[in-house]
């Protein structure tokens, strides 16, 4: 029993000294044991492992390509049963960890999203990049049936277990909606069942963003059509159980 808690890292290093203190301070507070691991690129680009060597986090290079290798890298490495992945530039607050822990665990979820478009939530980011989040939110709510606001961050809770059971193929961002409808399809007739708690995204403390605007769509378009037909091949229905 315990929460691992997952930050992929880019030349991250200067975010890490200030969110690594704030993460133990917070996940020490949900009561449990964790763990820390902090997936860095292939080939280290910076002292990132020197930042987690201080902070008593585990420190492993990714192997797959993309934001998504470096996602399943932070699954296989995972040894406790609840799952927590976060921003590692500073846009995910960890003050609200305790309060992610206590909906998945009191409210028995499947994943607890930290949200920017529940009630309460709030996003700091570009207005471009919140139009669109919010088209691809609804696009995906819609094509995929899964019912939560926020469906495009990687904020999240989940069980350890029922991520390892997952087959993905996305290599980039679009991971996320991924992961969501393999659960699904998973769960069979069963919803998945999300909890939602409000967050407060602020723009990423130091270095540059790693996404691009127009690949980022293609992508993103792209796997919707896919997922769809994986949607339909599997004879998920528009309406699950609860």
């Amino acid at each position: 029993m315990g929460i691992s808690v997952a930050l992929l890292a880019y030349k991250e290093e200067e975010n890490l000294k200030v969110l690594l203190p704030q993460i133990i301070e917070n996940v020490e507070k949900c009561g449990e044991d964790y763990e820390i691991i902090v997936v860095d690129t292939e080939k280290p680009l910076d002292n990132t492992e020197e930042v987690c060597k201080k902070y008593g986090a585990r420190y492993i290079n990714q192997k797959l390509p993309g934001f998504a290798g470096a996602f399943k890298t932070a699954i296989r490495a995972a040894k406790m049963d609840k799952f927590l992945i976060m921003d590692s530039d500073g846009s995910h607050p960890p003050a609200r960890i305790p309060a992610i822990h206590k909906k998945f665990v009191e409210d028995k979820c499947d994943v607890v999203i930290g949200s920017r478009y529940c009630k309460g939530g709030k996003t700091n980011d570009t207005k471009s990049s919140q139009i669109m989040s919010h088209l691809l939110n609804f696009a995906y709510r819609v094509v995929l049936g899964l019912r939560a606001h926020d469906l495009s961050t990687d904020y999240r809770m989940y069980h350890t277990k029922q991520l390892k059971r997952v087959k993905l193929q996305c290599k980039n961002y679009d991971v996320l909606e991924e992961v969501l409808l393999m659960l699904q399809l998973n769960k069979k007739n069963h919803r998945l069942k999300f909890g939602e708690v409000p967050i407060d995204f602020q723009k990423r403390m130091y270095g540059e963003s790693k996404r691009r605007l127009i690949p980022y769509i293609i992508t993103f378009i792209s796997t919707l059509i896919r997922l769809f037909f994986v949607r339909v091949r599997a004879g998920l229905p528009k309406r699950t159980r609860k």
